[in-house]
């Protein structure tokens, strides 16, 4: 698996991501990194559509349907409804779950909940 943290520059939610991430990941090993992203033609090019996206095995997870290509920075609902700069740890559980099976689940948000359900 692939965890890629697309950001422009110096962007405050990143470490945020990134360190929710590694705890949404449990000690899984994956593949992570941070990629800085300088204009909105790179954006386009790679999916960014705020800053911070994550992308799992290439694919945003967390993608509001025409949502365009953007270095602007980017809001995540939380599961309790809050509005954060990185998705919640148990968003991104949820998201690592289903982009392992390989397809989606009716598995409720997870937050709180170190392991998926099975």
């Amino acid at each position: 698996m692939r965890i890629t943290v697309l950001a422009v520059p110096d962007c405050p939610n990143a470490p945020l991501a990134r360190e929710r991430i590694e705890q949404a990941l449990d000690g899984r090993a994956v593949v992570l990194e941070l990629v800085e992203v300088a204009d909105e033609a790179q954006a386009a090019r790679l999916g960014m559509t705020g800053s911070p996206t994550v992308l799992i095995n290439g694919n945003d997870p967390f993608a509001v349907p025409g949502a365009a290509a953007s270095v602007s920075c980017r809001l995540y609902r939380s599961p309790d409804g809050r509005t954060e700069g990185a998705p919640s740890v148990a968003d991104l559980q949820r998201a690592v779950y289903v982009a392992e099976a390989g397809h989606d689940c009716d598995c409720p948000p997870m937050q709180g909940d170190p392991k998926p359900p099975p």
